[in-house]
């Protein structure tokens, strides 16, 4: 088992709305790790690019870190199940971690958890329409303490990108754990969604892991304050109800 503690700060409501920019059709939850606030995306699928060849893992060193870290090994530690638990703000989120169909996006995960990457980050970016509603996290830009947001909220990565694991069926109902992207091949990084209610997202979004029945409920009723629209051009805001990471138990 391994174990990352996170030192806890309390997570405060932000105060302030700007505009963000972005497309006005852009409804999927863009990483934001782009000169882009948005991150913006389309609705229509697109190629996902080739991922990697089987037991290796190809990181592309891209931008620069929110956080220094260290690339992840090149082998996937993990190559089957492997359970979560994101002690947060707003209680326990148990997930599955599946190493067997996503094992590089498992393996940046972990050894970004191990490295402190994600020590008190909070979720930047929250959408509540039908169809449109997740969680997304991983950008140790956003500060939910600040009155004003910084103006990288949104665009922080770990200075790396990891490859797409999609094969074209991705779905995406309650309880998905998937990778943000630009919207170009293989622009994954650090940031993540957890989708709360079934989504019709394109499946271009490496899904990596899955909630439990219960951190389903309890993201349930910590979105259900809604968001500050924030993000309204690309889609959605900030969290009303903040949720910011204090731990993570690997294994």
């Amino acid at each position: 088992m391994r174990s990352r503690l996170l030192a806890g700060v309390p997570a405060l409501l932000l105060l302030a709305s700007v505009s963000a920019c972005g497309d006005d059709t852009a409804k999927d939850p863009g990483n934001a790790e782009s000169t882009s606030p948005s991150g913006s995306v389309t609705t229509e699928a697109t190629t996902a690019g080739t991922p990697a060849a089987a037991g290796e893992c190809d990181w592309v060193a891209e931008g620069e870190p929110a956080r220094d870290v260290e690339l992840p090994p090149t082998t996937p530690e993990y190559t089957s199940d492997v359970t979560a638990v994101l002690t947060t703000s707003i209680g326990k989120l148990t997930v599955t971690l599946d190493a067997t169909k996503a094992p590089c996006t498992v393996e940046s995960f972990v050894s970004l958890v191990e490295q402190g990457y994600y020590d008190n980050t909070s979720c930047h970016r929250q959408g509540n329409d039908p169809g449109f509603e997740f969680l997304q996290c991983g950008d140790p830009y956003f500060d939910p303490k600040a009155a004003d947001a910084d103006p990288k909220t949104g665009t922080g990565g770990p200075g790396y990108t990891i490859p797409d694991e999609v094969d074209g069926t991705e779905t995406y109902p309650a309880g998905t754990l998937a990778m943000a992207n630009t919207g170009r091949p293989h622009s994954g990084g650090g940031q993540f969604f957890i989708v709360f209610g079934d989504s019709q997202f394109p499946p271009d979004y490496t899904v990596w892991g899955h909630l439990d029945a219960a951190s389903v409920a309890t993201l349930k009723k910590a979105t259900a304050s809604g968001n500050d629209g924030y993000w309204a051009q690309s889609g959605g805001g900030r969290p009303n109800t903040p949720v910011t990471f204090e731990s993570i138990e690997i294994g």
